[in-house]
């Protein structure tokens, strides 16, 4: 159990840090997308002349607030689940049920990161976007038509940070099957806006 322990000190660690950074630049995104979303409100009913890019620029950051905070509510539980069985079985049993559902979530996740990657690189990943540019010069007289596969990355970011997350999971349930839930620490529950 000292090596299931050991191998999951650094699986935590990293998780910790890198969805912290990831909670950070999520919050960013959704204040990001309510201010696209805003202007986007004002010209289209105060001044009757929509713009083509506020759309386009709430759906790229909220892709990629829920690619990176995603992972976070995995590891802390807080996914919509149905545990009602698992808390009436004897609690071995419900670990290993639990222990067998993380397994078929990394399996699935597994086969997610084939589709993440093939939406960031093949055929629709290709185009740009309809309307995104980001200025390329400090004058703002040339600009660059954002790739659609800067959108989709961040689901191959987030299903990377899931799978990532399950691992830690899978480790921690082993752990508790054998006994030892007393040597794990907490996974901290701090609240999202308030690092």
């Amino acid at each position: 159990m000292g090596g299931l322990a050991s191998a999951l000190a650094p699986i935590a660690f990293v998780n910790e840090t890198v969805l912290r950074l990831g909670r950070a630049v999520g919050v960013v995104a959704i204040a990001l997308m309510v201010i696209a979303i805003l202007i986007q409100v004002f010209f289209r009913y105060v001044l009757g002349n929509a713009l083509p890019w506020p759309d386009e620029a709430a759906r790229f950051c909220m892709l990629w607030m829920t690619g990176l905070m995603a992972p976070t509510a995995f590891r802390r539980g807080g996914f919509v689940a149905i545990d009602m069985l698992e808390r009436f079985l004897p609690r071995s049993i419900g670990q290993t049920l639990n222990l067998f559902l993380l397994l078929i979530s990394l399996a699935v996740l597994l086969v997610a990161v084939k589709i993440g990657w093939s939406e960031v690189t093949g055929f629709g990943g290709k185009f740009a976007t309809a309307a995104l540019y980001v200025p390329t010069s400090f004058g703002f007289d040339e600009w660059y038509r954002i790739p659609r596969s800067w959108m989709m990355a961040s689901l191959l970011v987030g299903i990377i940070l899931l799978i990532s997350v399950n691992i830690e999971l899978i480790l921690r349930s082993f752990i508790i099957l054998l006994g030892g839930g007393h040597l794990l620490p907490e996974i901290p529950d701090a609240a999202v806006g308030a690092e």
